[in-house]
């Protein structure tokens, strides 16, 4: 007897549990897959797929901004087209083409977004997320004939860029905070370049006056080496500056409308973090924008 009551109040109990466990509400800690130039922990959903445009304008400011650019207005740096699909609750792949804004162009990008942890409301044990991203980079435009270019290339490998990030998110209150530990890896850099680059990133997300307007703020600092610097500016008189984002977005019942600032002239991991050279001091900062929508593909039959 008091083996049936012992095994009926574990079952109870084990119940209770699951239920518990079905109420307990994932946290949204940022609005979109994206911030501004940083990915977040964000996941599109089971059977839906996003498709985003994104796109960078000239600069605003300094020697190639201003009236006679319309502040920029009148050019484009790069335009990115993208389906990110839900093949999990967790688990996106992300298919999109990119223009490029560099000597690398007609970018073609594959990747996969995994969300290991969600943060849970009101629940310690589970207090952030945590989300693996990673893509493949292809650079389909033509081989440059000089020698020790970017698109020098001279096997399909030297076409090629990775990039593996680690996304660590938690909102505390309103504040969403984010760490972006990042690695890319190229296979082929000119001659004074280094192939692989660590970077490390982060975002916050601040509400302004009310819940439906934001302040997202984003940055990426890469590790390269002082020798690699001094190597640029001596050959190129190229100076390398962190990319930094800062976006505005109003929250409706259907769409969210971002107004984007970026020194960044290009939208891939790949390119921004190893390849930003233009800064916000001298005015070479530019407006861009996000339009992401969605569709469902599927149901679970359940």
């Amino acid at each position: 007897m008091k083996r049936i009551i012992t095994i009926t109040g574990l079952i109870f109990s084990l119940q209770l549990s699951a239920q518990d466990t079905k109420e307990k509400k994932p946290v949204q800690i940022f609005s979109s897959e994206k911030a501004i130039n940083a990915t977040t922990t964000e996941t599109v959903g089971k059977g839906k797929m996003a498709f985003k445009v994104a796109h960078n304008f000239g600069d605003i400011a300094g020697d190639n901004g201003g009236i006679k650019q319309f502040f920029g207005l009148d050019n484009s740096t790069d335009i990115r087209i993208a389906f990110q699909i839900g093949l999990g609750k967790r688990f996106d792949v992300i298919a999109a083409r990119a223009k490029g804004a560099g000597l690398q162009q007609q970018l073609w990008e594959g990747g996969i977004k995994y969300k290991l942890l969600e943060q849970i409301e009101n629940d310690p044990s589970h207090p952030l997320s945590l989300a693996l991203f990673a893509n493949t980079v292809i650079a389909s435009n033509k081989a440059n004939s000089f020698p020790n270019q970017e698109n020098s290339y001279d096997d399909f490998s030297d076409r090629i860029s990775n990039v593996l990030q680690l996304i660590i998110a938690r909102k505390m209150g309103k504040v969403s905070l984010q760490l972006n530990p990042t690695f890319v890896t190229r296979g082929y850099a000119i001659s004074y370049d280094q192939k692989n680059i660590f970077a490390l990133g982060g975002a916050i997300k601040l509400p302004l006056v009310t819940n439906r307007l934001n302040l997202v703020v984003d940055y990426f600092h890469s590790f390269r080496k002082q020798s690699v610097k001094d190597a640029f500016k001596t050959n190129d008189n190229i100076e390398f500056s962190d990319p930094l984002g800062v976006g505005f977005e109003i929250l409706t019942s259907g769409h969210i409308f971002r107004l984007n600032f970026t020194n960044s002239t290009e939208l891939l991991e790949n390119r921004f973090i190893p390849r930003t050279i233009t800064s916000w001091g001298k005015g070479q900062f530019r407006w861009g924008f996000n339009i992401s929508r969605n569709f469902n593909l599927w149901r679970d039959k359940k």
